[in-house]
């Protein structure tokens, strides 16, 4: 397990970057995004179509969902739509079904879907953590760690089943016990309840998924994408070209890389 934080200099110079990554098309792999409608999740599906896999694009939203297929399909690019609402065993476990019927093996599952949390505002953050409800909480973790367990651990057969798989979890920084408690950190004004530990906690499921899919040879990493400009931000930060660029490397890591 590794944690990479994106950026456009730290990505180019990293020993994993290749911009020349190519694949068997007589083979194609086959990747699953969740979350992945729009921005950063989108971005993950159009890298690796434009790579030679073939993609699921998992959305909750059907119509949202087949909007960006259709403009991705547009693109020349090999995309489906998997309708998956990562919050419900019903959907999920639609999705699995629907996976297993067209392919024999999962070599890619990016844990892209995730939530800000109750009482985040763009421009000025959480409200005080005193005022977060435990039922925004619970939502929040329902997405972004429940969730992630959720379809994770329904796709283990088929990811067990490529020779190469690989899992990428979209974490933050402020996942990091570390980075949030330095008091020189840019972003140390900001606090919550919610979103915060939610990444903690999927940084933990992260190590623990690594060392049990370890044997079969399976690659588990987190990675976050940095400030990155969706809807969340205010369409401030780095494009979703960049914030997205991490979580493709991961996904296509060598046999030889964490």
């Amino acid at each position: 397990f590794i944690f990479f934080q994106s950026s456009l200099t730290q990505f180019r110079n990293h020993s994993l970057y290749s911009p020349l990554l190519t694949f068997n098309l007589k083979n194609k792999k086959t990747a699953l995004v969740t979350g992945a409608n729009r921005g950063i999740g989108k971005e993950v599906v159009r890298q690796l179509a434009s790579l030679g896999f073939q993609v699921y694009l998992g959305a909750r939203d059907v119509t949202q969902g087949q909007e960006a297929v259709d403009e991705l399909v547009a693109l020349g690019l090999d995309v489906l739509l998997l309708p998956l609402d990562v919050t419900s065993d019903a959907s999920v476990a639609q999705a699995v079904a629907t996976l297993t019927a067209q392919v024999s093996s999962l070599d890619v599952l990016v844990n892209n879907a995730g939530i800000p949390g109750p009482g985040y505002a763009v421009g000025s953050g959480y409200i005080p953590i005193l005022d977060e409800s435990v039922d925004g909480i619970k939502a929040t973790f329902e997405v972004n760690v429940f969730g992630l367990l959720r379809v994770t651990q329904a796709l283990a057969p088929l990811i067990k089943q490529s020779k190469a798989g690989r899992i990428v979890n979209v974490s933050s920084t402020v996942g990091s016990l570390t980075q949030v408690s330095d008091k020189n950190w840019v972003f140390y004004a900001f606090n919550s309840l919610a979103y915060f530990p939610s990444k903690s906690a999927l940084n933990a499921i992260t190590v623990a998924y690594s060392k049990e899919f370890e044997k079969h040879g399976v690659k588990v990493n987190a990675a976050c994408p940095g400030f990155t400009a969706t809807a969340p931000t205010g369409f401030q930060g780095h494009s979703v070209e960049v914030g997205a660029q991490i979580i493709t490397t991961l996904a296509t890591i060598p046999d030889d890389g964490p």
